[in-house]
């Protein structure tokens, strides 16, 4: 434990990744988006842990044909160190995981309690004494650069998160466009602290929904046309989309709580333990990755 390493130079001191992804929808994209990251394959476990209903039956079948072409008949340098499939010992919260139904306000604390317990056994199973990096990676993460892993822990930073985007076609000028998707980066306001203050024990705060407006700051807005990657900002409340962690914040206790921890939950209640334990998050908000557009 004591040679593990989690620096700026990860590739050069060959330090081992781990990109866990809940996965409950395979889409092609996002595996041929793995692929192409060019950090060391050799370096890279893969784990993913899926509902066991239907959805996830169809999901764990094509992902494991996937899996086949790439470890048995694809190239020595795109076949990864290891691949764990898991799958839920739990049923997921909702029938649908379409878009819309993932993201109504009243269907939240229900959805993201589940992928708490989710990302927490998939954590607890497959994190080793040897894994330098954790890598979250959302299954509908389709774009990133190739050298994201590279980038991200550049920065040496214990917690840190790009800006999530995603493209689309405009309706009315057909022209190609890109807005923002994920809201759970953020720095904190004196709004949402006032809310959380009159808040029941079991109430959680949510972010982007007009019905509870918190003022924070969010890193989506904060993105500029042709900004610095590299630019870093504090923040307070992070998403899961692509998040990069150093091993030792989970070893030291950083979870996602799956019940309400100072009314925050998820990658959100993530940020606020790994905090209190005394690590902090950064965001990049003009390095972007971007997730599927249904």
């Amino acid at each position: 434990m004591n040679n593990v390493t989690s620096t700026n130079s990860p590739e050069a001191n060959r330090e081992t990744i781990l990109i866990l992804t809940p996965l409950a929808r395979f889409y092609q994209e996002y595996w041929d988006n793995l692929l192409q990251l060019s950090y060391p394959h050799e370096l890279v476990t893969l784990a993913f842990i899926i509902p066991k209903n239907r959805e996830g039956n169809a999901a764990t079948t094509a992902l494991q044909e996937q899996i086949a072409k790439t470890q048995k008949s694809g190239p020595e340098k795109k076949r990864f160190a290891s691949i764990i499939i898991e799958r839920q010992d739990f049923d997921p919260p909702l029938a649908s995981q379409s878009e819309g139904e993932r993201h109504k306000m009243e269907n939240q604390k229900a959805r993201r309690a589940a992928m708490s317990k989710a990302r927490n056994s998939l954590l607890f199973t497959t994190l080793g004494p040897s894994t330098s990096w954790v890598l979250w990676l959302d299954s509908d993460i389709v774009e990133t650069p190739p050298t994201l892993i590279q980038d991200l822990a550049s920065h040496d930073k214990p917690i840190i998160v790009p800006n999530c985007f995603q493209r689309y076609t405009d309706s009315k000028t057909k022209q190609a466009k890109e807005r923002p998707y994920d809201f759970n980066s953020w720095q904190d306001s004196e709004t949402a602290r006032k809310l959380g203050e009159g808040m029941g024990n079991d109430d959680i705060l949510l972010e982007g929904y007009a019905d509870m407006a918190t003022y924070r700051t969010l890193m989506a807005y904060l993105a500029e046309e042709e900004g610095d990657r590299n630019q870093e900002i504090p923040l307070d409340g992070v998403g899961g989309t692509a998040l990069l962690v150093k091993a030792e914040v989970h070893r030291d206790g950083a979870m996602f709580p799956p019940f309400p921890f100072y009314h925050l939950i998820e990658t959100e209640g993530f940020a606020k333990m790994a905090k209190r334990l005394g690590w902090s998050a950064t965001g990049l908000p003009n390095y972007k990755v971007y997730h599927y557009n249904e």
